[in-house]
């Protein structure tokens, strides 16, 4: 197995509604916020992991190609190959050739190679940045919600969330493997960008958080995204 390239796709990732992925923060602070956005140890700027983008776009990949009904809702794997056939078979192989299978199934991976995509941290746009000092703006918000009695109409269990609001912008930057006898996974992999837009990006999407938009510098490829169909009407 040759690799015979290395494609990477930058751009940037604005924001159409307020923002929350969680720093996984234990600490009880009072006259704090209940849950705070994950933020740089150093230069306590929010950020977008990695992470984050790759789990929800492989997810939606998922659920678009329906493997979701033979894996029973857990992640596909190798023995998912097996089970499927026709365009499941051949969508199933491109998501495990871009994101990788557990290391359990080690013996079989080495039919599909390594994995071919790798999502850099997402840190904010030093454009951006530059505007909200400009024009004191603040990098996050803090959000109140609570839920409403259906009988009384009071207010009941009220909660604090951090976001990063609207209109910030972040770096991205995807690289893309390309292996000998590589199908096109960089198109794929756009149609799943493409998902996540019509979608939502860390927490309590039903809620209106975490609306995206991507923008790429290479205007070939945001032609190409741009007018992608990605289901029949």
């Amino acid at each position: 197995m040759k690799l015979t390239g290395i494609e990477e796709i930058r751009g940037i990732i604005t924001l159409e509604s307020g923002l929350h992925i969680g720093a996984g923060d234990m600490d009880m602070k009072i006259g704090g916020v209940d849950n705070p956005v994950i933020k740089h140890p150093h230069t306590n700027e929010p950020y977008i992991p990695g992470s984050s983008i790759k789990g929800k776009v492989r997810s939606l990949l998922e659920m678009k190609s329906g493997l979701m009904t033979i894996t029973d809702g857990a992640p596909v794997s190798i023995n998912t190959l097996g089970k499927c056939d026709g365009t499941q078979k051949s969508e199933c192989k491109k998501i495990l050739q871009l994101f990788g299978a557990s290391g359990s199934e080690s013996d079989d991976n080495r039919k599909l190679g390594p994995t071919r995509v790798s999502f850099a941290d997402c840190p904010m746009s030093r454009r951006w940045l530059q505007t909200c000092v400009d024009r004191n703006l603040a990098l996050t918000e803090v959000k109140s919600e609570n839920s409403i009695n259906r009988i009384s109409g009071t207010a009941a269990n009220p909660r604090f969330t951090e976001r990063v609001p609207s209109d910030a912008q972040f770096d991205f930057s995807v690289t893309v493997k390309q292996m000998e006898g590589d199908d096109d996974l960089v198109s794929f992999l756009l149609s799943g960008l493409k998902l996540l837009e019509s979608d939502s990006l860390g927490g309590s999407g039903s809620r209106g958080y975490g609306r995206v938009r991507f923008e790429f510098d290479d205007k070939a490829m945001a032609e190409k995204f741009n007018s992608m169909r990605l289901f029949e009407k």
